[in-house]
């Protein structure tokens, strides 16, 4: 009987701690590890204040700014692509980009393709009507998104 019960409490221990070695939420295509300290590769969608494609030189605008300062926490350099909506979702789809900015609403028909943020700014039409904002990443790269969810919530204030 003693020996049954110490063989559980042995099993027992070692299932959890061989669930401590886990880190979650995790990224299956190592983008949080793959981006620190090295390249953030992100795709910028032209669309008013929110992303501006100058004639030369990088994006500008206010999801343009919020990257560049993401990319400083991680240590990271930021590689540009520009494009459409669509193929820069398709991009973010294959892996080929880690995240797209372009004033992307909480509505997008491109979560069929990412990873949509939590929505972290809201903006008002000339309706009236308030939109939710949120970006696109790799879908499975749960450590990277969280992480830019963070710091979107923290920049929150700071815009």
């Amino acid at each position: 009987m003693y020996r049954r019960w110490r063989l559980t409490i042995l099993t027992v221990a070692v299932i959890l701690l061989t669930g401590c070695g886990v880190s979650v939420p995790a990224d299956p295509q190592g983008t949080l590890d793959r981006v620190s300290g090295g390249v953030l590769r992100v795709g910028a969608s032209p669309n008013g204040d929110w992303v501006k494609l100058p004639s030369s030189g990088e994006p500008t605008g206010t999801e343009a700014e919020l990257v560049r300062r993401f990319a400083a926490q991680l240590d990271a350099t930021v590689e540009w692509s520009t494009g459409t909506e669509h193929i820069l979702a398709e991009r973010v789809e294959h892996g080929e980009l880690d995240l797209m900015i372009g004033g992307l609403r909480e509505d997008t028909p491109w979560e069929k393709h990412a990873a949509l943020t939590q929505p972290y700014t809201e903006s008002v039409d000339d309706t009236g009507k308030k939109h939710k904002h949120v970006m696109l990443v790799a879908k499975g790269e749960n450590g990277f998104l969280l992480t830019l969810d963070t710091f979107l919530k923290e920049s929150e204030g700071t815009k």
